[in-house]
């Protein structure tokens, strides 16, 4: 069996697992592609010595139980497509789901009080002169912009909408009430101990984002007073340790890219695993390794390392221990109060089960949605291999091979971000390009996560587009050297979003590749600077000291400056509501290369986001699976030699 585009109907996603107070059950999440109906659909299973699904909504998520253990709280998705998600109840022991918000724009991110007396959300609603109107007159409506961070890719226009923290009362019996008094978004609402105060990441005296950085407030629950605790700050999120005090998990600093680390928010923060000098959360998991899990003494975590996350114990004097490790990822963590850990996790070869640790230390599955995929033998286990790029600077990678003799055409890898990472987790790209007949080399180069503060930072400034191409032509050059099953005159290169930069910069400077796939690419640094929704941000914190008036510094940084070199032939993706890279990067690149003489053609999918290969609608998926492969086929198949 070969692993065809449409057979990511055959892959199941197991996330989010939740420990029942009683320490036996679990609740997690199943969300599986139906290509047929071009929708996702997840519900909430249980685990109590067997899987059995105990929600049959459209699309249920984010399970958390109430104290006491009686009830099971959730987020739940109307049966129509525009509809947004609500706040659902339901009986521990099964029966009737009630769904207890009627939130404009939806609630996520459920949380119980300690007494179990409400619960948090995150919910979003109509503002100001928006609220009221209907979706003929919003469609009209023109809009007043006044500063920066008005759009999101995948979500869309903010300044029209505010999201806040709202106290929900799990009987319905009073309405939602607001737990702060701005007028700005609030995220990452995190309970006291005792369930006196809530602590959350807004930006409190930043009305216009012109400044970098967010806030970290404390809201008294009696009376609703704020304290700030953190101003101009890189913290996403916030938890407090069981003697209520206050972390932030990010950096003090906005200064991005940075190490993730633990910060206790005292008058001056204070550092508690920056000696390790690795995130503690990686941008592949799940929320629930976002925030430590407390325990009686330290506390346990996600930490992202070499193309693996892990979970690590750390004690009160910061010394640490792995406590799940190996080749792998773990997507999702929760622990009994006995010891015994509920964990998802992903490998190369398994798209993701659940798994339990017992409080003795024996790991076993508990389930096995993907067993038909696991099973087929289609899957491919990588080569993982170092290589030294320049003096002391080891890069990771990986080779995927198809069975057989060869020789094989090479497809080189290239991931975004820049601050992201390939590793050992499941990758439908990878093992459907193998499946093809392809090679993959994949790597992470410096900027990319997993290596500390100073690879990440290596990107910045006057490494951008130098160091980063040392590293991948390094990588290509060890494989095609060391694999005689590697045919060295077809080999192809692409990437997305950052990765489409760095593929479209190299074609203009090494002519090896035949056939290249730039996607999602940023392409301009002044467009990109005046269009993107991190427009304010992302090239101060890359070309530094480029601003918007160095002209020639972001011009000499981008692909269109080269791009009368290309001489690969290119197809370029590219998302239509993209607004991350807006689609004028690609026009711009597309229109350069034509004019060239280089063979391209531009593929434009509708309605789709920066997002599109990972949470796209699945057919949009599939079609591009295709195009991709019908390109470098046209290309580096046998017919091409």
């Amino acid at each position: 069996m070969v692993l065809q585009p449409a057979d990511l109907a055959l892959i199941t996603s197991v996330s989010d697992p939740q420990f029942h107070p009683d320490g036996e059950r679990i609740a997690f999440v199943v969300t599986s592609t139906d290509l047929k109906e071009d929708l996702y659909r997840s519900s909430i299973w249980l685990w109590d010595g067997e899987a059995r699904q105990l929600t049959y909504g459209s699309s249920d998520s984010s399970p958390r139980w109430s104290p006491d253990g009686g009830t099971l709280a959730f987020v739940r998705k109307g049966g129509e497509e525009k509809d947004p998600t609500q706040l659902a109840i339901m009986p521990a022991d099964g029966g009737e789901a009630r769904v207890i918000t009627e939130f404009e724009l939806g609630a996520r991110a459920p949380a119980w009080s300690p007494d179990g007396g409400s619960i948090l959300v995150v919910a979003t609603e109509w503002h100001g002169e928006w609220a009221g109107l209907d979706e003929d007159e919003r469609s009209r409506k023109p809009r007043r912009i006044t500063g920066f961070d008005v759009r999101v890719d995948d979500q869309g226009w903010r300044h029209d909408r505010r999201t806040y923290a709202y106290l929900v009362d799990p009987r319905g019996e009073t309405p939602p009430r607001r737990v702060g008094c701005s007028d700005e978004h609030e995220s990452e609402p995190a309970w006291s101990p005792d369930g006196a105060r809530v602590a959350m990441v807004t930006s409190r005296d930043n009305p216009r984002s012109l400044e970098r950085g967010a806030e970290v407030i404390e809201v008294e629950l009696d009376g609703g007073r704020e304290t700030l605790r953190a101003r101009r700050s890189g913290y996403f999120s916030v938890d407090y340790d069981p003697a209520g005090n206050l972390y932030g998990i990010g950096d003090p600093s906005p200064a991005y890219p940075y190490v993730c680390s633990l910060w206790r928010l005292d008058e001056a923060p204070t550092d508690i695993t920056g000696h390790l000098d690795r995130s503690l959360n990686d941008l592949l998991t799940s929320g629930a390794l976002e925030k430590p899990i407390w325990l009686e003494s330290g506390f346990m975590a996600g930490m992202s390392d070499r193309g693996r996350a892990s979970v690590i114990a750390f004690d009160p004097v910061g010394d640490v221990r792995t406590v799940l490790g190996g080749d792998r990822f773990i997507t999702g963590l929760s622990r009994a109060a006995s010891g015994r850990l509920a964990f998802t996790a992903t490998d190369p070869t398994c798209p993701g089960e659940l798994y339990e640790l017992t409080a003795d230390g024996e790991e076993r599955r508990l389930t096995d949605f993907n067993q038909e995929i696991r099973g087929s033998g289609a899957l491919v286990r990588p080569e993982s291999f170092q290589v030294e790029s320049a003096p002391g600077v080891e890069v990771d990678a990986w080779l995927f091979m198809p069975d057989g003799d060869g020789p094989f055409p090479v497809l080189l890898n290239i991931h975004g971000g820049p601050a992201s990472e390939y590793g050992f987790y499941f990758f439908d790209e990878f093992q459907v390009y193998v499946s093809a007949g392809y090679a993959v080399v994949a790597c992470n180069p410096r900027g990319s996560e997993g290596r500390g503060h100073d690879w990440l930072r290596a990107v910045t400034g006057d490494g951008w587009g130098r160091v980063d191409v040392e590293d991948i032509t390094a990588v290509v050059d060890h494989a095609l050297a060391s694999e005689a099953r590697l045919d060295r005159n077809r080999v192809g290169i692409m990437g997305g979003s950052y990765g489409g930069f760095l593929t479209a910069w190299t074609i203009a400077r090494d002519h090896r590749y035949r056939s290249a796939v730039v996607e999602r690419a940023l392409i301009d640094w002044e467009s990109f600077g005046g269009t993107s929704d991190i427009n304010r941000d992302f090239a101060g914190l890359y070309l530094h000291p480029a601003t918007a008036e160095d002209h020639d510094a972001l011009w000499e940084a981008g692909p269109l400056a080269t791009a009368g070199r290309v001489e690969t032939p290119t197809l370029i993706i590219h998302s239509e509501d993209d607004l991350r890279c807006p689609i004028g990067q690609a026009e711009q690149f597309f229109t350069a290369l034509l004019r060239k003489g280089v063979e391209v053609e531009m593929i434009r999918f509708p309605d789709e986001g920066h997002e599109l290969s990972r949470s796209g609608a699945p057919r949009h998926r599939v079609e591009r699976f295709e195009h991709i492969l019908a390109w470098h086929d046209r290309h580096l198949g046998l017919g091409s030699e």
